[in-house]
């Protein structure tokens, strides 16, 4: 991972907004943001893995994250990462693929959460949402 003084931020309220929360699996959900970060290559991108996740599963506000002094550049990612139910999911995708951060951050979100290791229990719905993610990645990618 890279440590900077925006990353250690980034990394300390990732922590502080998900350590409460679990993944499907049941283990500490903080893993998964964390695991996204140590694939990125710059700070900005390691920041939106960081905090990909942080707006659409807390109380914590795009607001927010200006206030604290993320950029512009990240704040603009993250809202893109930010999914809306009400859009659909491959209009997101579409969206993601116009910034090159939100792209990175959002390939290693689907390969990591793609991984059907990390789950207990591999069901039906796991195996559409990995077919799910597949097609998101290939037109990413593409």
């Amino acid at each position: 991972m890279i440590y900077t003084n925006l990353t250690k931020q980034a990394l300390k309220l990732c922590f502080e907004s998900h350590k409460e929360h679990v993944d499907k699996s049941g283990m500490p959900y903080v893993f998964h943001p964390f695991h996204l970060a140590e694939q990125m290559t710059d700070e900005a991108t390691t920041v939106v893995a960081l905090l990909h996740d942080v707006v659409e599963d807390t109380d914590i506000t795009f607001e927010d994250l200006e206030k604290q002094g993320f950029s512009d550049e990240i704040i603009n990612a993250l809202k893109l990462l930010t999914h809306d139910k009400n859009s659909p999911y491959m209009e997101y995708i579409e969206e993601i693929k116009k910034n090159k951060i939100a792209t990175k951050v959002k390939l290693a979100d689907l390969r990591h959460n793609s991984d059907l290791s990390r789950l207990s229990v591999v069901d039906e719905k796991a195996l559409e949402r990995k077919a799910k993610y597949e097609k998101a990645i290939k037109f990413l990618e593409g």
